[in-house]
């Protein structure tokens, strides 16, 4: 007989425990949504260079400035595009700075020369530095224009020969220098952009030090990072300090005298980089860090909690963003410049994004929707246990877990002489004589008077010492001492602290017979005026 094939072998239902979920994705933070909205591509094919420095223009208009070998890249325009490179010097360049209005340029390079060009023109090159400030011996790592005060004739620079220096442009002269401000390489800088005159340096002698101008070349204030030293950066505020080296990323407030409000371990590899990125969307500020590890970093230092992880696919050594918020780029160890720029949804995004930024009050962070718990979530089970009881609701009150004392522990372990040695050590008579009935129970304590040493045996004499008199143990403890002294007589003559205690005990027993005798003598007294009462 031919088998029908227009019916399955097991027409059972499908097993509803076996069907695709219908829960919804978890939606993203808002944070997260923001920096997700940064389209990534790179401004520069991959090379053998270094790309150890990025900065952006204070002006309007973005203006990159990207340490490349012995040149300085320079991009602008919305979205960045190349403009012709700066021969900075024909060694390799380290740490371009723009001047407050965003006109010049500052770079040095390997050989402790610092040049200052135009940079307002489309071939800032072709003319040449227009001031050239040799002071350094080894590498310039730090170059830096003064941020805040609309001061454009000041700078300071600082190389791996120690020396800070702080400049007059114009005149190309060191207004005053400081040859040994730390004990090694000179490897990060900030500007203060509350002070034109306050700026910090930071070294592989794991010191920050705090400077000011006014004051030449003293450090002002000076503190412990803790790990090499990479980055330094100011807050907007002027009063916090963010310094990174090693895998740390610390915060201080240098108005109170460098005391340390926060550390952050969030990369699992050196902290290269730090920059600071305004949040377009609300106006907010954050600090940002790159790392060895390929990660940038966002962390809210307003409320001290790290909000979201960017990763890159090489590990990174210098990070900026722009002014206005826009543009986020970060230069790699093989010459790349990963370029973020954040995508506009529409028109009417924008026009919003620019009024919750001008008011004070106008715009308030948005708390993202909390999510329901399903029965797959381990919350869901310890929903409600921090509720508080109402009037009239019945409480069932969680046994408390009983502590055992590690006598009673012993005594489970059949560890006898271990538990009465345990309670002699923690001196509670109740305690004592209640592990010494236990074991008369057992038929142990004799076995463990013989079995103890000479300064056990002595804390068992001091103990009877002090309690064998009592009228609540006085039975039980005077047959035990009597059972002591007749088991131990030859520990006892031939050790000098425990005739010492015998002697005490001695003297405690003769003077509880003479006050036993006085009282009987009282009884006697009382007793025929007792009866005569009576009668």
């Amino acid at each position: 007989m031919a088998a029908d094939t227009s019916k399955p072998f097991f027409p059972a239902a499908p097993n509803p425990a076996l069907l695709p979920s219908g829960r919804k994705p978890s939606r993203l933070s808002p944070e997260a949504s923001y920096w997700r909205s940064f389209r990534a591509s790179e401004l520069t094919p991959a090379n053998e260079f270094n790309v150890t420095h990025l900065a952006f223009s204070p002006s309007s208009a973005p203006t990159l400035a990207a340490s490349w070998s012995t040149s300085v890249l320079l991009f602008s325009g919305d979205p960045l595009s190349p403009l012709p490179r700066i021969s900075a010097s024909q060694d390799v360049a380290f740490s371009p700075s723009f001047r407050s209005d965003g006109s010049l340029l500052a770079v040095g390079d390997k050989k402790g020369v610092v040049r200052v060009f135009r940079a307002d023109k489309k071939s800032p090159s072709s003319s040449g530095p227009l001031r050239t400030l040799a002071a350094h011996s080894a590498e310039t790592r730090v170059v830096r224009y003064p941020v805040a005060g609309g001061d454009k004739v000041h700078l300071f620079t600082a190389g791996d020969d120690a020396l800070l220096a702080y400049w007059d442009v114009p005149s190309e002269t060191p207004v005053f220098t400081a040859p040994a401000a730390h004990r090694d390489y000179i490897r990060a800088g900030a500007a203060s952009p509350a002070d034109h005159n306050i700026f910090a340096t930071g070294s592989y002698d794991r010191i920050v030090k705090l400077w000011d101008a006014r004051m030449g070349k003293t450090s002002t204030l000076s503190f412990s990072h803790g790990e090499l030293v990479e980055s330094v950066l100011f807050l907007p505020s002027g009063g916090l300090l963010a310094t990174a080296g090693g895998n740390v990323v610390r915060i201080w407030d240098v108005i109170g005298g460098g005391r340390l409000l926060h550390s952050v371990e969030s990369h699992v590899k050196t902290v290269m980089a730090l920059a600071l990125a305004k949040m377009t969307n609300t106006g907010e500020t954050r600090l940002l860090s790159a790392g060895s590890d390929g990660y940038v970093k966002s962390f809210d230092y307003g409320e001290l909690k790290l909000t979201h992880s960017m990763r890159y696919p090489k590990e990174l050594l210098s990070l900026a963003c722009s002014p206005c918020g826009t543009v986020l780029v970060a230069g790699s160890s093989k010459g790349t410049i990963y370029m973020g720029r954040r995508k506009k949804k529409s028109t009417g995004e924008d026009e919003g994004e620019g009024k919750g930024v001008g008011g004070e009050l106008d715009w308030a962070p948005t708390k993202p929707e909390k999510r329901r718990l399903a029965p797959s979530n381990y919350r869901y089970f310890l929903r409600g246990q921090n509720a508080k009881a109402k009037e009239g609701d019945l409480v069932i009150e969680k046994p408390k877990k009983v502590k055992v004392a590690e006598h009673d522990k012993l005594l489970r372990k059949f560890r006898h002489k271990d538990a009465l040695v345990s309670a002699l050590a923690r001196n509670n008579p109740r305690s004592i004589v209640a592990v010494m009935e236990e074991l008369v129970s057992r038929r142990k304590l004799v076995r463990c008077i013989e079995n103890l040493d000479t300064e056990e045996l002595g804390l068992l004499l001091m103990f009877l010492h002090r309690n064998a008199t009592l009228p609540r143990y006085a039975r039980f403890l005077m047959g035990v001492a009597n059972k002591v002294l007749e088991m131990r007589a030859g520990d006892i003559r031939s050790d000098e602290n425990l005739r010492g205690c015998v002697r005490n005990l001695k003297r405690m027993a003769a003077e509880e017979i003479q006050i036993q005798h006085t009282l009987q003598g009282i009884q006697g007294m009382i007793s025929p005026m007792l009866a005569l009462a009576s009668r």
